[in-house]
C-alpha cells in the first residue's frame, strides 16, 4: 500500500518534469537546474517522516515545511495544467507548439500559478465566521454561545502568532464554551512546546473541550494529551462531561480501532441534557442519529482544502462540509480553522462556528 501511495507522486514528478523539459525555451543546463531545484523542494516534504524537522532550529524547520508542502501543491496544479493542455492538443484545440520550447506558455503558466497561490494564501488568512442558530426541546438553564472549531494544525506552519489571533477571535464572541473537534496539533508537539503555545490557550475566557484527531496520533497521542493538560484543554477520549444543561461527548478518533461505539458512549451520558458529540472524522453519521445525539461537530475533511480536491471530498463523505441534518440530529462538518501543509485555500474557506443555542419557546 505504501509503495502504491509513493508511486502516485513519482508518476506526477515524471509527468511534470518531462513536460517542463519540453516546454522551457532554455538550454539543457538551465533546464536541469530548474527541474533539479523543483525536485529538491519536493523532497523536503519527507523530512518530517523521521523527525528531522524536530532536530532543526525552528525557523529553518518552518521554512523547509512550507517549501515541501507548497511544492506538493504546485506539482498537483502543474500536472493538472499539463494534462488539460495535452487533452487540448490531442483534440486539436491548441497547437502542439504551445508545449514545445514556448516562452509565452511558460510565462503564462508561471503567472497563473503565481496569482492562484497568492490569492489562495490571502484567502487562507481571511477566517470566516459561520453563525448557527439552534433550539433545544430539552430544558436549558440559559441561552448558550458556543464557539466551535476544528483542525487548527498548530505546528511548523501555524505558529503561536496565528494561534494568538484565533484566541482573540474566539474571546470576542464571549462564549460560554469552546469546542474543538480534533487535529489541534499538526505533525509534532515540539514546535508547540518550543513556542509555549499552551500559554495562549490559557487566555481563552471559557472552558475548552476537545477530542482527538488523526494528527494527534501522528504526533503521538500520549504527548498530545500532555500538551492538552498543560494548555488547560479538557480532552474527552471516549468520555463525557457536563457543562450546565449541556452534555459534551468526546469520541476517540477512528485511528483507534478499539474506540467505543456512540451508542455505548450515550449510555454514560445524561440524555436529558442537550448532547453534543465531538467526533473528528465524519463517517457513519447515521450512528449519531440512532444514538439520539442532538448535535455533532466534526472536521477532518478540510472540504478538500483546494479545488478540485473539494469535488472528491463531497463524493467521499455523506457530508463533507457545512450544516446537515438527519432526523432530529443536527451536524456541522467544519472545513477547519487552520490547515495542513502550505497556507493556501483555493475554492474552500478557513472558518470557525458560533452556535447560539436556546430553548424552544
Amino acid at each position: 500500500m505504501f509503495l502504491f501511495v509513493l508511486l502516485i507522486p513519482l508518476l506526477g514528478l515524471t509527468f511534470v518534469g518531462w513536460h517542463l523539459w519540453m516546454l522551457l525555451p532554455l538550454g539543457c543546463v538551465w533546464k536541469t537546474v530548474i527541474i533539479g531545484l523543483g525536485l529538491a523542494c519536493f523532497l523536503t516534504l519527507f523530512l518530517d517522516l523521521n523527525g528531522t524537522l524536530d532536530r532543526l532550529p525552528l525557523p529553518l524547520a518552518r521554512m523547509l515545511y512550507e517549501v515541501g508542502t507548497t511544492s506538493l501543491l504546485v506539482l498537483f496544479y502543474l500536472a493538472l495544467a499539463f494534462l488539460l493542455l495535452d487533452i487540448g492538443r490531442l483534440a486539436h484545440l491548441i497547437p502542439g507548439s504551445w508545449l514545445n520550447a514556448n516562452l509565452v506558455t511558460s510565462v503564462a503558466l508561471s503567472g497563473i500559478l503565481l496569482v492562484v497561490f497568492l490569492c489562495g494564501n490571502i484567502h487562507y488568512y481571511s477566517k470566516m465566521r459561520v453563525f448557527l442558530n439552534a433550539t433545544s426541546v430539552k430544558p436549558l438553564d440559559k441561552d448558550y454561545t458556543i464557539v466551535m472549531a476544528s483542525d487548527l494544525h498548530l505546528g511548523y506552519h501555524n505558529s503561536r502568532k496565528d494561534l494568538a489571533r484565533w484566541v482573540d477571535m474566539m474571546n470576542a464572541e464571549r462564549p460560554d464554551l469552546i469546542l474543538i473537534a480534533g487535529d489541534i496539533i499538526d505533525i509534532s508537539v515540539q514546535p508547540l512546546i518550543k513556542e509555549n503555545m499552551a500559554a495562549e490557550f490559557h487566555r481563552l475566557n471559557a472552558p475548552v473541550y476537545a477530542c482527538l484527531g488523526n494528527h494527534e496520533y501522528y504526533a503521538k497521542e500520549a504527548m498530545a494529551q500532555r500538551f492538552y493538560d498543560q494548555a488547560g484543554i479538557r480532552l474527552l477520549r471516549d468520555s463525557c462531561a457536563q457543562e450546565g444543561s449541556l452534555c459534551i461527548i468526546g469520541r476517540d478518533d477512528r485511528t483507534n480501532p478499539h474506540r467505543q461505539a456512540i451508542g455505548k458512549l450515550m449510555r454514560q451520558a445524561d440524555s436529558s441534557r442537550f448532547c453534543i458529540l465531538l467526533d473528528h472524522q465524519p463517517y457513519h453519521l447515521e450512528q449519531a442519529e440512532k444514538a439520539g445525539i442532538d448535535f455533532q461537530l466534526s472536521g477532518h475533511t478540510h472540504e478538500g482544502q483546494i479545488w478540485p480536491i473539494s469535488w472528491l471530498t463531497h463524493r467521499l463523505y455523506e457530508c463533507a462540509w457545512g450544516e446537515y441534518r438527519r432526523g432530529n440530529t443536527r451536524y456541522y462538518v467544519s472545513s477547519g480553522l487552520g490547515i495542513w501543509g502550505g497556507k493556501y485555500r483555493i475554492g474552500t474557506q478557513s472558518e470557525y462556528v458560533v452556535l447560539k443555542l436556546s430553548a424552544s419557546r
